[in-house]
């Protein structure tokens, strides 16, 4: 490694601490001390689920209570049953008063029992100072306001202590009359709630507070509720954090001192069976945790996560390794490229250490199912993905060279006597006769002293389609070569086979020409003398189009098909790990043999066929010029026909050759072209999951609107990078085009559209792939009539039905938790960002709709 890689190493790593340090940097605020004069107390331990029948111990009320002894002057209670009837008896032991409470609710049979208890614990014990009768029962709708009342007064009747009971404070504004019935008003001020942000909520709670009194003068008013989360989803501006709990608190705690308000903080200890009906942040109100650990200290710096050093020990630990890889192995990339490609790295080891670790240390994760399941790996692979591109990014942004850079040899000093005799095998299969004849008139003008041309037409039904070709080659020699296969098995690959059986013995080369392509004359003596080398089993030239310039459609996706062989091919190309693709590729005939022929049991037999050559030590050219251009497919339907074989394609290799791709496993491939093949099969694999979060983000959204209580909102560590990797695909791919490929910004976004339109039937390409063994072979369309507009419509109609759907789950959420609420605004822009493929298909099948301003094709060359 070189001193500068050195140096970027120990830059990273000194930045990725720092960054993770000041993420966690202590925060101070208001100091207090002093004893708290009531808090809220529910001695439900971790284990605990009043809902199903688990209550809390003697022991545990006990210890509780002790624990709390000097801390705070009184505890509140808000049910007088399950074991909680006890609570005065054993304060009292320890000195602390009691705000005992009665819990009301539809339950009349419960509510007596409540009533009675209550009324029993007042007058056994002189440490219950004030009495409770319901709470929030009225917020809830649990009861009416005479209902309520009629509980009020029967405790009234029968107890000597000051009864209220406690609702929210605008229910006191709304039911006056309530106050009458009540020795003090007790009230429930949580800023929180109401998505104040911690900044203001101590002058929101007063504000609040004091109005409450100005409406009830003369009657004593006591904040009963008052406190803030330390976990859980942000509620429009309010933010639940361990610093916010502890600034909060210790804010109100020394106003309430100074202006002597009467208060409870709710509440003593975290309770997580509340995640059942409040989601995580009810769960995490107490000062202290589940295992009754004091979660902030009252006066000094707080720190959000105490653990974040180890965490980001890990972060590092986990970027480094690749990262030492790189700046080794990469030394002749730019100093930018590596500063680049490290950043990136340590970011997504960061992000991946936060994203899994952070919802747990703050318990507010979803269920370990959902979490290690589905959301981790799903966000692993995600960057994953991202990494792989950075790399590809980084090497064709910032390398000072290509180790592998070939360049077309010089037709002029090619030698004819040494040059190896070609054979052009141009398979076709129902094309239009007319353009099949203009691809063997290209042919035949190649400046090659010794070749033949091989027309196999397979399966095709119409004599009319291939009658005309028949006889058009009986009219140029014996260099020209016929064949009609009425019924021939193995796609295109059966084709290719037959023709290398009817190959001339004498010929070493193989061309493959597509029934589409005009071939530049110097295509044969610019690259058959890389065959001089023994070792190289097949010279390739990129694909290139033709007849695109008046058609917007054809434009968009001659672009995007360009993006493939002027980046993807050459990055490929360093590693000796080009993709062989059947039009304009030269091959040894020897090692086609030797390699069992193209398989027939593939439909991209090309691709498989490249594999083969490099799995037996055979090597690959990549010449980056074009010496041929073809047509593209006419319509939507037709490009994506093609992308389908191509993707569905990749998943048979990938099934057939798994084992020889594995790190581990021995052969001739290296570690780099194994990693070429496989990352290059990434994204569609990755667009595969595309389509399952699709629909699992649709079904959630369904969930939000139609059951909340059992749906919450997905983690902000899970729903933001799956933002930031849209965006930055996006700007790479501009950046790549910008700098690789010759087009306009306008050509550049257009190509971009055009695929990302892909995307869906990539998607199904993939599922069927994996599920399913063959299909049969779908020819690429070309020069198809236009479609009429609605085909366009038609030619992307499960795009724009899952579009659909999710603009209206967007909506449905907005409209259902407003659009103050940041949880659905950040979720609706999921749903809308991750419709963007499916819009592009519909704006391609569209376009590719537009009548097109083509000239006809001239005619074939007379013989």
């Amino acid at each position: 490694m070189r001193f500068s890689g050195v140096i970027v190493l120990t830059l990273i790593v000194i930045v990725n601490l720092a960054a993770w340090a000041w993420l966690n940097r202590p925060h101070s605020g208001v100091d207090w001390q002093g004893q708290i004069r009531s808090v809220s107390f529910s001695p439900f331990q971790k284990d605990d689920d009043p809902q199903k029948g688990r209550y809390p111990s003697l022991t545990d009320v006990e210890r509780d209570l002790k624990l709390l002894a000097g801390k705070v002057a009184m505890v509140r209670t808000y049910t007088a049953l399950d074991g909680l009837e006890q609570v005065p008896e054993l304060a009292q032991r320890f000195g602390l008063k009691v705000l005992a409470g009665a819990w009301i609710d539809t339950r009349l049979g419960r509510n007596e029992a409540e009533i009675r208890s209550l009324i029993g614990q007042i007058r056994n014990y002189k440490n219950v100072e004030r009495v409770i009768v319901g709470n929030e029962a009225l917020h809830r709708g649990d009861v009416t306001v005479p209902q309520l009342v009629r509980y009020i007064r029967r405790v009234k009747e029968r107890v000597k202590v000051p009864v209220s009971t406690a609702e929210p404070w605008y229910v006191w504004i709304k039911y006056p009359e309530l106050a009458k019935e009540v020795d003090y008003i007790s009230i429930h001020i949580l800023p929180y709630w109401e998505g104040v942000p911690v900044e203001e909520s101590n002058d929101y709670l007063l504000k609040r507070y004091e109005e409450v009194k100005a409406a009830f003068p003369g009657k004593h008013v006591m904040i009963t509720e008052v406190g803030w989360p330390s976990s859980g989803k942000m509620r429009g501006g309010a933010e639940p954090s361990l610093v916010n709990q502890a600034l909060f608190l210790r804010k109100f705690l020394k106003r309430a001192s100074e202006t002597f308000i009467d208060y409870n903080v709710i509440e003593a200890f975290d309770q997580p069976w509340k995640n059942e009906i409040e989601w995580s942040v009810g769960a995490h109100w107490g000062m202290f945790d589940a295992d009754r650990h004091q979660k902030f200290p009252m006066e000094g710096p707080v720190v959000e996560i105490k653990e974040w050093p180890m965490l980001a020990a890990g972060a590092t630990a986990i970027g480094f390794l690749p990262l030492v890889w790189f700046l080794w192995r990469r030394s002749q990339i730019k100093l930018g490229g590596r500063i680049f490609f490290a950043a990136m790295t340590m970011t997504a080891a960061s992000v991946v250490m936060w994203a899994a670790t952070i919802p747990v240390l703050k318990d507010f994760a979803p269920g370990p199912e959902v979490m290690w399941t589905m959301l981790v790996p799903g966000q692993i692979a995600l960057l994953f993905v991202i990494l792989i591109s950075t790399f590809e990014f980084t090497e064709l942004t910032w390398s000072e060279k290509f180790r592998r850079h070939f360049k077309p040899h010089d037709p002029d000093q090619a030698r004819a006597g040494v040059l190896p005799k070609v054979s052009l095998h141009l398979p076709c299969y129902n094309e239009p006769p007319q353009m099949v004849m203009m691809t063997i008139d290209s042919l035949m003008k190649l400046d090659y002293p010794d070749f033949e041309i091989l027309i196999i037409d397979n399966n095709t039904k119409d004599p009319a389609v291939w009658q005309p070709v028949e006889e058009y080659c009986a009219t140029l020699g014996p260099k020209v070569r016929f064949f009609h296969l009425p019924q021939w098995p193995g796609y295109k690959a059966g084709a290719l086979n037959f023709a290398l059986s009817q190959t001339d013995p004498e010929a070493q080369i193989i061309g493959v020409i597509d029934s589409d392509y005009l071939v530049e004359p110097n295509w044969l003596k610019s690259l058959t003398p890389y065959f001089d080398d023994e070792k190289v089993a097949w010279v390739q030239a990129p694909q290139d189009h033709r007849e695109w310039e008046h058609d917007t459609f054809k434009e968009m996706i001659n672009w995007e098909y360009a993006g493939f062989f002027h980046i993807g091919m050459v990055a490929r190309n360093e590693y000796d790990a080009i993709i062989q693709h059947g039009t304009m590729t030269l091959i040894r005939k020897e090692a086609l043999e030797k390699c069992g022929k193209w398989g027939e049991g593939y439909i991209c037999e090309d691709a498989e066929l490249g594999l083969k050559f490099l799995e037996t030590g055979y090597h690959s050219i990549y010449v980056n010029h074009c010496f041929g251009k073809g047509l593209t497919p006419d319509t939507f339907m037709g490009y994506k026909k093609q992308r389908y074989r191509w993707a569905y394609g990749a998943m048979q290799i990938l099934k057939g050759h798994w084992r020889t791709l594995l790190p581990w496993a021995k052969g001739n491939l290296s570690f780099g072209q194994k990693f070429q093949f496989v990352a290059g099969w990434l994204p569609w694999i990755a667009d595969g999951l595309f389509l399952v979060f699709t629909a699992a983000s649709i079904l959630w959204s369904l969930g939000l609107v139609t059951a909340p209580r059992y749906f919450d909102f997905p983690l902000a560590e899970f729903a933001i990078p799956t933002l930031f990797v849209f965006f930055y695909k996006l700007a790479t791919h501009l950046i790549l085009y910008q700098t690789r490929v010759k087009c306009s910004v306008g050509q550049q976004i257009g190509s971009a559209v055009a695929g990302m339109g892909l995307t869906f039937i990539i998607a199904k390409a993939v599922m069927h792939g994996i599920f399913t063994k063959s299909i049969p072979f779908m020819r690429t369309p070309k020069m198809e009539n236009k479609a009429a507009f609605w085909k366009g419509i038609l030619g992307a109609w499960e795009e724009l039905a899952l579009a659909c759907l999710q603009w209206s789950a967007a909506g449905a959420v907005l409209y259902n938790y407003g659009f103050y609420d940041r949880d659905a605004k950040l979720w609706a822009l999921v749903l809308i960002v991750q419709s963007m493929p499916y819009l592009a298909a519909v704006i391609t099948s569209l376009l590719a709709a537009v009548p097109s301003q083509q000239p006809a094709l001239p005619e074939p060359a007379k013989a």
